[in-house]
């Protein structure tokens, strides 16, 4: 299995337990993006150091891109971490694609949260739709 099959997997397994996790607990847990960060930095270092360098910038920009929301109430530190986790993943320029999907995902799906008078959605499932659609060729 190459590298980049395993990426695929990883982001689909932790893609789906985190918006499991999201959706019934409104938390990710620390274990869900722990195991997930290790398994996507072993996939990078894989490839060589460029690949653990660009691993790195990409978690490096997820956090950033997330960090400011959770610093204004709109996230928890879940959804922070799991972007950084994502980003290990996908790069610096991958990740912010997925961030701008997820943010797509996570307004239409607010939207319709609003007119059924549901005041607040989990958004790791938002995250997570953006970075399957970024990592299908979305981004």
């Amino acid at each position: 299995m190459t590298a980049g099959m395993v990426a695929w997997w990883v982001a689909a397994l932790l893609g789906l337990a985190a918006s499991v996790e999201g959706l019934r607990t409104r938390r990710i847990p620390d274990w869900i993006t722990i195991s997930g960060g290790v398994a996507d930095i072993v996939c990078a270092a894989s490839t060589g150091w460029l690949g653990f360098g660009v691993a790195l910038a990409g978690a490096a920009a997820g956090y950033g891109l997330m960090l400011p929301l959770h610093w204004m109430g709109s996230t928890g530190a879940g959804e922070v971490k799991l972007m950084a986790v994502f980003g290990t993943l996908l790069g610096p320029a991958g990740i912010l694609a997925a961030g701008t999907f997820g943010a797509i995902a996570g307004a239409i799906w607010a939207l319709g949260a609003l007119l059924r008078g549901v005041r607040a959605i989990p958004y790791a499932p938002a995250l997570v739709a953006g970075v399957w659609v970024s990592l299908v060729g979305g981004g």
